[in-house]
């Protein structure tokens, strides 16, 4: 099975990533955690290019591209091969992050997004895709309270989050793989949710077969 984790920057979608995979491999499923992007030898080193706060001159559909890259190589090399192994693979962003941040965000043709993201994932579509959401307000917040500088999407502002954030609304209004959990209630209270969708889904499964 495959899963993805969305949410805005700061919204605790990656430490529910890690919950969510170490209660897999408690209960001794194989299971594989990834980042998108990154993951991979050449997705690490675009991920360093597409974060960088000093590259400011990128343009939009060199930065659509970019994320695409790294995650076709990401699919390739090791997604796919280990969900043919029965692995469990539990992915930090996917292709809705692209939509969301560079189609919703950046205003880029969600046609032509959607193109893309095809191509990249070679058809690979996650079981669940669960969207941490938080207001934008609350994503300010938590960003002051960071020691550590924002890296180059970071720096993208109020407005550019409040697009992205609607465009995963909207996403998930289409996408009955969505599972759409308020980021402000407990860890343990989102963990809870997310092991609820995950349960449900895996009934889902075994019916089917």
């Amino acid at each position: 099975m495959f899963i993805s984790f969305e949410g805005l920057d700061f919204s605790g979608k990656s430490t529910q990533v890690g919950l969510l995979a170490d209660t897999l491999s408690q209960s001794g499923a194989k299971t594989l955690v990834l980042r998108d992007p990154g993951g991979t030898a050449i997705g690490e080193r675009i991920r360093a290019v597409l974060l960088d706060r000093e590259v400011l001159d990128m343009s939009d559909y060199t930065e659509l591209f970019l994320f695409s890259a790294s995650r076709s190589q990401l699919v390739q090399q090791i997604i796919k091969p280990a969900l043919q192994n029965g692995t469990i693979v539990v992915c930090d962003r996917f292709y809705d992050s692209t939509t969301a941040y560079q189609g919703w965000g950046r205003g880029l043709s969600l046609d032509a997004i959607k193109a893309v993201n095809r191509v990249a994932a070679d058809g690979l579509v996650p079981a669940i895709t669960y969207f941490i959401d938080i207001p934008v307000a609350e994503i300010e917040l938590r960003m002051m309270h960071q020691k550590a500088g924002a890296d180059r999407m970071e720096m993208s502002g109020h407005v550019f989050y409040e697009r992205v954030r609607e465009g995963f609304l909207q996403l998930a209004k289409e996408e009955p793989r969505f599972e759409v959990i308020d980021g402000r209630m407990s860890i343990e209270e989102i963990r809870g949710r997310v092991w609820s969708r995950f349960q449900r889904e895996l009934t889902k499964q075994s019916k089917s077969v």
